[in-house]
C-alpha cells in the first residue's frame, strides 16, 4: 500500500467532521519494518523530529564535554520549547557560558507559546527575541559545535561544518543518502529522508545501549536527557511533555512541524515515525498516542493520553460536543 491511510477522526455529534490521513512506520533494532501504514518509503522532511539526530555532533565532536554541558543542555538541544522562563533562562545562561549573546543566534525571533511568558512581554511593552524561538536550544547546540570546531559564525550555511556534521549524522542513522534539503522555520537546513529511514534512525537511538561506539553513547545521552527533562523538550500542556511524563521513562518522543512525530522506545529496541499528510498537529498527536498504546508503553486511559487520543471536545461554555480519536483499524 502506497496511499496514506485514515489515522485520526474528529466527530461532532453524529457526523464525522474531519478525517486525517497519514503514513507511519515501526522499525526494530536491525532497521527492518515491524509494522507500517500507508507508504513507508514516502520522502519527507523530519522537521523538528530530527533534533536528536542534529544533536549527535554536539557530543561526538567533543563540544559537550569541552564546555561541561549537562543533561538540561542536551534536552534543550532536542527541544521545540514553549518559550517559558524555564527555557529562556537556560538558553540565556548557555549563551553566556559560551561568551555569546542573543545576536549570535540565527533562528529569528518568535512569540512564545507559553502564555505567561507572552503576557509578560506584553505587560513589559517588550517584543520577542531569538531566545524565545522554540529552536533556540538547538541553535545553542549548533553554536557550541561551531565554537569547538573553530568554524565561522554563519553556522546555518549548507556547507558549514556544523550542517555537514548534521547531514552525516542523518545519513549514518537512517542508512540513506538524503535526496534534498529545505529551510526549516528556524532557518536551519532540514534534510529530507524516507519515513522508514526516520523510523530506522529512531530504532538506532533505541538500541544504542547494545553498542559501544561514540555515536551510540551520544544517542543514549540525548535520549536519557529527553526522558529526564520532558518539561524542557516542549512545555506544560504540550504532547511531548505530557506523554513522556505519562510513560515514566519508557520512551522519548518528539514532534515536528507539519504533523511529524517520532518515538524512541529503548525497552523494545524500536523506533516509530509518522507523518499526517495534511500537516495537522492534533492528528499527529492522536496518532502517536495510539501507536504508543498499541506498543504497550502508554496507558490508554491515562489522563495525559486522553488529552490527545479519544479526547472529548468542548464548546466554550463547557458543553461536550465531539471527540478526536484514532480511525477504525488504526493502529490495530
Amino acid at each position: 500500500m502506497t496511499q496514506p491511510v485514515a489515522m485520526t477522526e474528529l466527530w461532532r455529534g453524529p457526523l464525522l467532521e474531519s478525517l486525517h490521513l497519514g503514513h507511519a512506520v515501526i522499525c526494530d533494532d536491525s532497521g527492518q519494518i515491524v509494522q507500517s501504514w500507508g507508504d513507508p518509503d514516502v520522502t519527507m522532511y523530519p522537521r523538528s523530529s530530527a533534533k536528536m539526530i542534529q544533536g549527535l555532533p554536539l557530543i561526538t565532536s567533543g563540544a559537550a564535554a569541552k564546555y561541561g554541558l549537562n543533561s538540561e543542555h542536551l534536552a534543550l538541544a532536542c527541544a521545540s520549547h514553549s518559550g517559558a522562563h524555564i527555557h529562556t533562562d537556560r538558553v540565556t545562561a548557555w549563551l553566556d557560558h559560551l561568551g555569546l549573546t542573543e545576536h549570535d543566534l540565527r533562528c529569528g525571533p518568535q512569540e512564545p507559546q507559553d502564555m505567561a511568558a507572552r503576557d509578560g512581554l506584553i505587560l513589559a511593552d517588550d517584543t520577542p527575541c531569538q531566545i524565545h524561538n522554540n529552536c533556540s536550544g538547538k541553535h545553542c547546540g549548533f553554536l557550541t559545535v561551531a565554537q569547538h570546531m573553530g568554524a565561522g559564525p554563519e553556522y546555518l550555511e549548507i556547507d558549514h561544518p556544523v550542517q555537514q556534521a548534521c547531514l552525516s549524522a542523518l545519513e549514518d542513522t537512517t542508512g540513506e543518502t538524503s535526496p534534498a534539503y529545505g529551510i526549516d522555520g528556524c532557518s536551519a537546513p532540514n534534510f529530507a529522508t524516507s519515513l522508514v529511514g526516520l523510523a530506522r534512525s529512531m530504532a538506532w537511538f533505541a538500541s544504542a545501549a547494545d553498542r559501544s561506539d561514540r555515536a551510540s553513547d551520544a544517542a543514549q545521552q540525548l535520549t536519557a536527557a529527553m526522558i529526564k527533562h520532558p518539561e524542557l523538550v516542549a512545555g506544560e500542556n504540550r504532547a511531548c511533555t505530557e506523554l513522556m511524563r505519562a510513560m515514566e521513562g519508557r520512551a522519548a518522543i518528539k514532534t515536528g512541524a507539519e504533523a511529524v512525530f517520532v518515538a524512541i522506545i529503548p525497552e523494545k529496541r524500536m523506533g516509530v515515525a509518522l507523518k499526517i499528510t495534511d500537516g495537522t498537529t492534533r492528528a499527529s498527536e492522536c496518532a502517536i498516542a495510539a501507536l504508543l498504546v498499541h506498543l504497550g508503553v502508554l496507558e490508554a486511559e491515562h489522563p495525559a493520553t486522553r488529552k490527545f487520543m479519544n479526547a472529548i471536545q468542548y464548546s466554550r461554555r463547557g458543553i461536550e460536543c465531539g471527540v478526536i480519536r484514532p480511525a477504525p483499524g488504526f493502529p490495530g
